[in-house]
């Protein structure tokens, strides 16, 4: 299942494309849950036990909480306090580009905002470094070339060991690759969405252009933002990310998916795994996916998650059954 993988008998670990860097096969985000508003402690064995079980890669933004740094700040707390022998064991991503500060210079793809913003993350962090440092989202009004220039210039000042892009459409994608080939720097990895009921970068052809130039595909939201798991098959629980004002996953999403997330479940059942480890065995099987992140609210839902690797690989019938519930629209 896993192709040029690793395996210490923790964690199956994956080539990140072509490049020397392995990553776990799951890796743990800082989306949602280890912002200002959520409990620290909770946070910090998170991580610990996710080290534990070989999660090696953190991902993070700088805008992730809330509020915007929180998740930053944290991390860097916990970084200093319990991780500080294990740095050159760790990936530490981070990300810029969605509004992050007020005033013209806070969000974008400028150089001004990019490399300003990755100063401060590191500051947050706690590091002089990070392994990874992505353009969070294309900037429609900003030439790709400043844009580019900005990544170049965090890992030719050694502020980034690699340069990522993260939801740029295909086309965009591509050229942006160019640019950075053209200043020195190659693109580590990709970062999309990707889940059972979101597989536009497998039917636009992403994934194959990838596989094809040897760069990483590192997947977020293969849960769906929760959807995919048992906590939605029977409505809204009160506890639930839909439920939270500050959330990005909305009740209306729920409700437009739920005859499929209930179709989806039962047929994990029938295969005798719950849905969320379907769900993620089913992003895992593309040989061009290095990782997929997960959020986790506890220690118990991290556990259950990274549990989904004892799970068996799907078939090719069980993916068309999958597929014949949730096409691609």
């Amino acid at each position: 299942m896993f192709d040029n993988a690793r395996y210490d008998g923790r964690m199956p670990y994956r080539r990140c494309g072509d490049s020397g860097l392995l990553l776990p096969a799951i890796s743990l985000g800082f989306w949602h849950n280890f912002g200002g508003v959520d409990d620290f402690e909770e946070a910090r064995k998170m991580m610990r036990r996710a080290f534990d079980r070989g999660v090696t890669h953190f991902d993070l933004a700088n805008n992730y909480g809330p509020p915007p740094g929180s998740a930053e700040e944290n991390i860097g707390r916990i970084l200093v306090g319990d991780f500080v022998c294990h740095r050159d064991e760790l990936v530490i991503s981070t990300k810029a580009g969605h509004e992050m500060w007020s005033g013209p210079y806070g969000l974008n793809g400028s150089r001004k905002h990019l490399l300003a913003s990755l100063d401060q993350s590191l500051k947050r962090l706690r590091l002089s470094y990070v392994d990874i440092f992505y353009s969070h989202c294309p900037d429609p009004d900003t030439r790709l070339e400043e844009t580019m220039s900005a990544l170049a210039t965090a890992v030719h000042s050694g502020k980034a060991l690699y340069a990522g892009l993260s939801k740029y459409p295909l086309k965009r994608l591509k050229k942006a690759v160019r640019i950075l080939k053209e200043m020195g720097i190659r693109c580590l990895i990709y970062q999309p969405p990707y889940s059972i009921l979101r597989r536009d970068v497998e039917f636009e052809g992403t994934l194959d252009w990838l596989l094809d130039e040897g760069i990483g595909c590192i997947v977020f939201s293969p849960l769906a933002q929760g959807m995919l798991t048992p906590k939605y098959l029977d409505g809204i629980p009160d506890d639930s990310r839909a439920a939270r004002p500050e959330g990005f996953l909305k009740v209306e999403q729920v409700l437009a998916h739920q005859e499929k997330i209930r179709a989806l479940g039962d047929l994990a059942a029938a295969h005798g795994m719950p849905l969320h480890h379907l769900a993620m065995r089913w992003a895992l099987r593309s040989p061009t996916v290095t990782s997929a992140i997960i959020g986790a609210r506890n220690l118990a839902q991290l556990d259950d998650t990274l549990d989904a690797l004892n799970s068996p690989a799907p078939d090719d019938a069980l993916l068309d059954a999958i597929a014949a519930i949730a096409p691609h629209q």
